[in-house]
C-alpha cells in the first residue's frame, strides 16, 4: 500500500474513518473549487455520468447520497428526475456538508436531508430508497469497508431500486497513464503546497485513487449481494462506474421466499 501522507487515524490508518473525516473536514472550504480546476472540469462531466448511468425514472422519490460531501451531484439528479422528493445525504463531514448547503444548494433545502456519520455504521432503514448514488467517496474505503458498503447498497434499496457509484481510478493499460498518475501524486501534493498550504489534505486524493485502482472488485461485491450491477468506464479508465439494479422477485421467487 502506499505510504499514507500526513497524519492518521487512531489505528495509523488512512481508513480509519477518524482520519478521512480529519482530511475532508479541513478540505471542506476549497473543496469545489479545487476539485473542479484539478480535473480539468472532468469531476462534473464524470457526476452527469453516473446519473445517467442510475438511470432512475420518474417514479423514484427518495434515495440515499452516499459520502455525499458536497453534493454536486444532487443538481443533476434533480434534473434527471425533478419528481424526487427528498435525497439523504450520508457523510462524515459536517463541513462539506454545510459548505454544500451554503455555497450550493439553499433553494433545495426542503428537500435535502443530512446524516452525519459513518455511513457503514448508521442505522438506515431496510428497503427504504428508490436510489442509491455516490460520487467519489469509494476509494476511501478499504476492500473489507467495500464489502459492508455493497451489504448495505442491498439493503437499503427496494426491488427494483437503482444505484450507481463513480470513482476516481487507475487506468491500468491506458497509454497516458503515467501522465495521469503524475498528476495526481505530483502536481496535485505541489499545487497544495504552493497555493493552499495545506496539511497535504489534497494529496490524500492521489494516495486513495492508486490504491484504490478501480470498480470492477466492487462491482463483484454487488453481485455477491444478489444485485445486478455492471462496470463501466470514463475517460479511458480514469473513472470507472458500478451500476444496476435490485432485482423485483418474480411470483415464484416470493413464494419460494415465504416458505
Amino acid at each position: 500500500m502506499t505510504r499514507p501522507i500526513g497524519p492518521t487515524g487512531p489505528t495509523g490508518d488512512i481508513y480509519d474513518p477518524a482520519f478521512v473525516k480529519g482530511v475532508f473536514d479541513r478540505c471542506s472550504g476549497k473543496y469545489i473549487a479545487f476539485s473542479y480546476v484539478c480535473s480539468l472540469g472532468f469531476t462534473e462531466r464524470w457526476r452527469k455520468q453516473c446519473v445517467a448511468a442510475l438511470g432512475i425514472d420518474a417514479s423514484a422519490r427518495v434515495g440515499y447520497d452516499l459520502m455525499a460531501g458536497t453534493g454536486e451531484v444532487w443538481p443533476h439528479l434533480l434534473e434527471a428526475n425533478p419528481h424526487i422528493s427528498q435525497i439523504t445525504a450520508v457523510d462524515l463531514s459536517a463541513g462539506m456538508h454545510q459548505l454544500a448547503m451554503k455555497r450550493l444548494h439553499a433553494m433545495r433545502a426542503h428537500r435535502i436531508d443530512f446524516i452525519e456519520d459513518d455511513v457503514l455504521a448508521s442505522n438506515l432503514p431496510a428497503a427504504s430508497a428508490d436510489f442509491v448514488v455516490s460520487t467519489f467517496g469509494l476509494k476511501t474505503f478499504n476492500a473489507e469497508q467495500q464489502r459492508k458498503l455493497a451489504q448495505l447498497t442491498a439493503r437499503v434499496l427496494k426491488p427494483g431500486g437503482r444505484f450507481a457509484f463513480i470513482e476516481a481510478s487507475d487506468p491500468r493499460g491506458w497509454w497516458l497513464r503515467g501522465l495521469y498518475l503524475f498528476h495526481l501524486k505530483v502536481v496535485l501534493p505541489l499545487v497544495e503546497r504552493l497555493l493552499l498550504r495545506g496539511a497535504n489534505d489534497f494529496a490524500m486524493i492521489g494516495t486513495y485513487s492508486t490504491n484504490f485502482g478501480d470498480a470492477r472488485v466492487f462491482v463483484d461485491m454487488l453481485r455477491a449481494q444478489g444485485l445486478n450491477a455492471e462496470f463501466r468506464k470514463a475517460f479511458f479508465g480514469c473513472a470507472t462506474i458500478a451500476c444496476g439494479a435490485k432485482p423485483v422477485l418474480g411470483s415464484a421467487d416470493m413464494n419460494d421466499a415465504a416458505i
